[in-house]
């Protein structure tokens, strides 16, 4: 019977795992980053084995196509010989094989020789000894391959190519992989999370009654640019994150970590989300804001890759990133940047950020194992971060009291005695957070939680209806 020569990248895997390994060299060592082009001088070959070298891919938790995994099945149950065929260098190919235990040798790339298109087919026809053999594959590159084989397995979607497979040779089998949906690209871009941009509105809560419409245009277009720019570092996050989200029960059904976007699609969405957000702050926004934009992309890409490792000093990051949205919405309105708001926000902010870290120091064991690794926390660190997190949430409270209580602040409202509902409302919020989290009810991302809580919208509510009555 004819073997089976069956390909990693995109065929038995729904990813590029040379992509997924220079992400992981971004996050464990940026330096190496400047060798490239050296190692690149030397052939592809050589780039993937210094990059395979330096990065270890956990080949357990990557996104295997079910569809192609149960054909080498059949094929081992049929007594065919399978053999994993890649470009990707041996040492993980060979982990893969180790892993999956469907495959009776391993091609792959070795530092000399990229088994890509005319390479990978040498390598086949010297494997199988002039016998006739099936290669699964998905790219036109795998056509050199596809033109010398007995069989074909397809696995794309892509009409076209399946019809050159077939004038080449007879097609054994055509796997296609389900199209991502666009709401999965939504939700990669995570458009829920704008909802904590409105904070750039946050300074304008002092000024109801004098509003304009400049300001208010200013403060929308404000609003769009954080977003854009913070759902293109929410993707750069996510890639950057891929093997820590695919151990988490929640997290690895995410489409970049579920392989339904590839890294390569994922770059291209932050890079266009982020040049959008920047031209459209050079062209309609203060200089003050662009300024401002730039410092949350900074802070934001530090964060990403190495902050949030970092026990401590990632949540005042977190907190960091809340009170930038701040200060960008005065810094796009011309509003004046006020102590209190900020004292306020730096605050309640670290409060929030704590409560996340203590819902993942909350959760499954094996989960909060992997909390030492990725973030820095280990499991001691419980009853800190949650003595902690509330004490900031009750200092929030008092800064709010004191602003409120200030002169200046009284001034501009006609009946400023009914400001003080916001003082019981917002205590009454902040410990109701934390019962859920020590209750292990609340969304590790408390302002996701804030969303879909119909008692946070209430709260929300009866704040703004305050807020109007005092004005």
């Amino acid at each position: 019977m004819r073997p089976l020569y069956v390909d990693l990248d995109g065929t038995l895997i729904a990813t590029d795992s040379l992509h997924e390994s220079l992400l992981q060299l971004v996050r464990v060592s940026p330096a190496s980053l400047l060798a490239l082009p050296v190692w690149l001088l030397r052939g592809k070959a050589a780039l993937k084995q210094e990059v395979a070298q330096r990065t270890a891919i956990d080949v357990q938790t990557l996104p295997y196509r079910p569809e192609v995994l149960e054909l080498v099945r059949g094929a081992r149950t049929a007594g065919r010989r399978t053999v994993l065929a890649t470009a990707s260098d041996g040492r993980l190919a060979r982990a893969v094989a180790s892993h999956l235990g469907l495959f009776d040798a391993v091609l792959a790339s070795d530092g000399e020789h990229n088994l890509r298109g005319a390479g990978k087919h040498a390598a086949i026809e010297a494997d199988a000894g002039g016998r006739g053999f099936s290669y699964a594959g998905n790219d036109h590159v795998d056509l050199a391959v596809w033109r010398e084989a007995e069989a074909a397995v397809v696995v794309s979607r892509s009409e076209a190519l399946a019809r050159r497979v077939a004038g080449l040779t007879a097609v054994e089998a055509r796997i296609v992989p389900p199209r991502t949906p666009f709401k999965r690209y939504l939700y990669g871009v995570r458009l829920h999370q704008w909802l904590k941009n409105v904070l750039v509105f946050l300074p304008l809560m002092p000024v109801l009654h004098e509003l304009t419409q400049p300001i208010l245009l200013h403060a929308a277009l404000a609003f769009l640019a954080f977003g854009l720019m913070a759902s293109g570092i929410y993707v750069l996050n996510d890639l950057l994150d891929l093997e820590s989200d695919r151990r988490h029960h929640r997290k690895r059904l995410r489409p970049f970590a579920a392989g339904e976007i590839t890294a390569r699609e994922g770059l291209v969405m932050a890079g266009l989300l982020c040049a959008a957000s920047l031209a459209l702050s050079l062209a309609l926004l203060p200089g003050a804001f662009v300024s401002v934009l730039l410092l949350y992309m900074a802070l934001t890409s530090a964060y990403s890759l190495t902050l949030k490792r970092r026990a401590v000093v990632d949540v005042f990051a977190l907190a960091g990133l809340y009170t930038i949205r701040v200060a960008a919405g005065t810094a796009a309105t011309g509003l004046p940047l006020s102590f209190w708001i900020l004292s306020f926000s730096m605050f309640i902010f670290l409060s929030l950020a704590l409560a996340k870290r203590y819902v993942e120091l909350s959760g499954p064991p094996l989960e909060v194992q992997r909390m030492k690794r990725d973030r820095g926390y280990h499991p001691v660190d419980a009853p800190f971060v949650l003595c902690t997190g509330i004490a900031a949430g009750q200092m929030a409270v008092l800064l709010l009291g004191l602003y409120l209580h200030d002169q200046e602040v009284l001034a501009r409202y006609d009946d400023p005695e009914y400001l003080w509902v916001l003082i019981p409302l917002f205590l009454f919020w902040t410990m109701r957070v934390w019962l859920k989290a020590i209750r292990g009810a609340l969304d590790d991302d408390p302002v996701v939680f804030a969303a879909r809580d119909w008692v946070s919208r209430w709260a929300v509510g009866i704040a703004a209806l305050a807020l109007w009555m005092a004005d």
